[in-house]
């Protein structure tokens, strides 16, 4: 499912039309971005956990040459499914 099939489904679901519809969806991906940049987590009870997961800095090797490199620390989002979630995809 794209975008845009997830917009035309959220707007026949809530009975809205679907530039609201598109404007719900980009207000919640707006909000969950901000809050994980600001270092929060995002929980959605049965849904799942939005969160910030942090990488240590490691070694790696450039595949072309094989030198070894360091790859730097960096931080990742992460989205953690709820056992409901979890329970209905299973089912």
């Amino acid at each position: 499912m794209n975008k845009t099939q997830l917009i035309d489904a959220i707007a026949g679901k809530a009975d809205l039309s679907k530039a609201a519809a598109a404007r719900a969806l980009d207000a919640f991906t707006d909000t969950v971005t901000e809050t994980l940049a600001a270092g929060s987590k995002v929980s959605l009870p049965g849904f799942g956990n939005f969160e910030v997961r942090e990488r240590g800095e490691r070694q790696g090797r450039n595949p072309k040459t094989g030198e070894p490199l360091t790859i730097a620390a960096s931080k990742s989002p992460a989205f953690k499914a709820g056992k409901t979630l979890k329970d209905s995809v299973n089912a």
